[in-house]
């Protein structure tokens, strides 16, 4: 059950959010299925960190992105992708290949249009190498796409 405290976090500089905000809930077990339903959902084009708030100055107790599926993820790059390609269309075109845990598009903040590129998850190393092997290079809506294993990358800024 939701109480009421929401605040967003604003840089005070440009008024835009700075992409994390905390929510009070009625009860610590509330918060905890809160986290257990949030964490990992994807909002906008982007992908949830929910976690419980840390007392100033400490380190927040931080879920681990491989607890948001049953097991290991294998994540792929796609790029070049034409604009009007969402989630949805995305995993289907690689469903084809195996199970999919979870296909995104890269969103612009501001503008809220696509990047041309998102990122792919399936279930099994053999499932995502088959997808790359068939689909890198092959045309979607006009445009030869590219598909690889994603890179992990550092982490922005730091507690």
């Amino acid at each position: 059950v939701f109480v009421g405290g929401l605040k967003v976090i604003y840089n005070r500089e440009t008024d835009q959010s700075r992409g994390f905000g905390f929510v009070t809930m009625s009860s610590v077990e509330e918060a905890e299925k809160a986290i257990d339903m949030f964490h990992g959902y994807e909002l906008g084009g982007r992908i949830l960190t929910v976690n419980k708030a840390a007392a100033k100055g400490s380190r927040p107790v931080r879920v681990e992105r491989t607890s948001l599926n049953s097991g290991p993820s294998y994540t792929m790059y796609v790029g070049n992708l034409p604009w009007d390609t969402d989630g949805e269309r995305l995993e289907h075109i690689f469903r084809e290949h195996g199970k999919v845990v979870n296909a995104r598009i890269v969103y612009d903040r501001e503008s809220g249009r696509s990047r041309g590129f998102g990122f792919v998850s399936m279930s099994s190393e053999s499932e995502m190498n088959a997808a790359i092997e068939t689909l890198d290079g092959q045309s979607l809506g006009g445009r030869a796409i590219r598909v690889n294993v994603a890179e992990e990358r550092p982490r922005r800024g730091s507690f």
